[in-house]
């Protein structure tokens, strides 16, 4: 039973991510403001996770320099904050499915991310390399053809909306444009574009300020004052603010609390049991479960561009992973080989050196 709580952990943590692009569909389908959705959003989380920092690394608390303070405050401005927001707009002018099958881009944009930033290699003359760069090109063909080519559209016989009709003139009028779409479309992968820096540039921020919990808790409560500048600055009708017993307060509720409390510590665990790759590789499982729930919950109907654009992103994502693990392996196969060269060396030397003399 050990063996199979990873792939149930993930199979969990694709779920909650798929619920996520549903519920948040939703509350925007009823006419929630999308920048008021990210503060109270980023506040629910901040107000779970304050608690257990404080319970658990609450005497493993760093110095924090004004320095990194900075960093960590534009990290959250841009990584977070403006991410949400930017994928907020972009899921009210597109659907659920598009959001699912764009994540799927994330490792892909964090990778060529990473060696723009020189912090990542590539080999073009080995196959990992060449499968890196032919995923890169797959993801954006992949993009291209969700963004520019519809196609027919699917939907089930035998589907019920759960969280009721859209609402909202505004949203049925991006729906129906073509235009609006593709600027949806440009607007995820924006907002993709924008998470994978703040993945890259985590790497750099934890060496100042090591203790997880705390900065993941630093930075939902930046990102929940600067969220709430945002949306008091574009919306100042206080019945926008209103959160009443509806769809609204249970996708602020669940994406606050249980996508960042409940997938932070499964993530965590995952990578600790079986590493960042096989992670990365379950993504799909949310882009299926997303496509037959929003098909049966929200009503949508699914083109045809957004099943091959998926089938795409997928094949990319899995093309870069190959290749990192191929890179990985080759690496660690040569080191040992290195090492056992240079033992048989120190052995060699060893028996051919003279013997000491004898004194009498």
């Amino acid at each position: 039973m050990d063996a199979k709580k990873p792939f149930l952990a993930v199979l969990l943590i694709q779920t909650i991510y798929a619920g996520m692009f549903l519920v948040s569909k939703a509350a925007f389908n009823v006419g929630m403001n999308n920048f008021i959705f990210v503060f109270y959003r980023q506040a629910a989380a901040t107000v779970f996770l304050v608690p257990l920092s404080i319970i658990f690394e609450r005497k493993n608390v760093p110095p924090l320099s004004f320095v990194t303070f900075c960093k960590i405050f534009m990290l959250s401005l841009f990584g977070i904050t403006l991410s949400l927001d930017v994928n907020g707009v972009a899921l009210i002018y597109t659907s659920a499915t598009l959001a699912a099958a764009t994540t799927n881009c994330l490792p892909v944009i964090t990778f060529f991310l990473a060696v723009l930033l020189r912090m990542e290699t590539v080999k073009l003359r080995t196959s990992p390399g060449m499968a890196k760069i032919a995923g890169v090109l797959i993801c954006i063909a992949g993009a291209a053809t969700i963004a520019f080519y519809k196609g027919p559209h699917l939907q089930l016989l035998l589907h019920h909306r759960l969280f009721g009709h859209p609402t909202s003139q505004e949203h049925q009028s991006h729906v129906g444009s073509g235009a609006t779409w593709v600027k949806g479309c440009l607007l995820m992968l924006m907002s993709n574009t924008l998470w994978g820096l703040w993945l890259v540039s985590q790497a750099c921020i934890i060496k100042s300020c090591p203790a997880k919990l705390l900065l993941t808790t630093l930075q939902c409560l930046l990102s929940s004052i600067q969220s709430f500048f945002i949306a008091i600055a574009l919306e100042r009708d206080i019945h926008q603010w209103k959160l009443g017993w509806n769809v609204k307060l249970i996708a602020v509720a669940y994406t606050g609390i249980v996508v960042t409390g409940g997938t932070y510590y499964l993530q965590t665990w995952v990578i600790e049991k079986k590493g960042p790759v096989f992670l990365a590789m379950s993504t799909p499982i949310a882009l299926v479960i997303t496509i037959i729930s929003s098909a049966i919950l929200l009503g949508e109907a699914i083109s045809l561009g957004s099943i091959l654009g998926g089938i795409l992103l997928v094949g990319g994502l899995y093309s870069v992973l190959w290749g990192k693990s191929k890179e990985q392996k080759m690496e660690k196969t040569s080191s040992i080989a290195q090492a056992e060269k240079e033992t048989e060396l120190n052995e060699e030397a060893a028996s051919q050196s003279p013997p000491p003399p004898f004194f009498v």
